[in-house]
């Protein structure tokens, strides 16, 4: 048993098992999970856990070179497209229309849910390489 960090073996199974370019998305409880794609269902109640607090672990341990951002975050809460940019000051951003991300969730090797209830707060995570 692991004393500290990701104690979930779902998320601990996806992680190790990226490779270079490997995408995994982090949601708020709305965003529909498109068929195919391994959903990890976090939430617990609405609020609960936040995509930031999961994203807060995770950065620890994956490496990222790029993040995907709907635009339609940075329209309507720029304080949460910063705080969520700022988790990754290293990696490329990227940012889509919000059709066009759910579009990229389909390439994910899993999609986190987790029960955040803020507009358009997700995120795809593409894996780096560490070498």
């Amino acid at each position: 048993m692991y004393r500290n960090g990701i104690l979930n073996s779902s998320i601990n199974q996806v992680v190790g098992n990226l490779g270079h370019t490997d995408c995994i998305c982090i949601g708020d409880c709305g965003l529909p999970v498109p068929d195919g794609v391994l959903k990890i269902d976090l939430a617990v109640r609405m609020g609960s856990p936040t995509v930031e607090e999961v994203l807060s672990e995770l950065k620890e341990h994956i490496c990222v070179e790029k993040i995907i951002l709907a635009k339609e975050l940075e329209e309507r809460s720029p304080e949460a497209f910063q705080k969520l940019q700022a988790l990754f000051p290293k990696a490329e951003s990227e940012t889509v229309p919000h059709e066009d991300f759910k579009k990229c969730v389909g390439k994910c090797r899993a999609m986190i849910r987790t029960g955040d209830v803020g507009a358009y707060t997700n995120i795809i995570l593409q894996s780096g390489c560490i070498f």
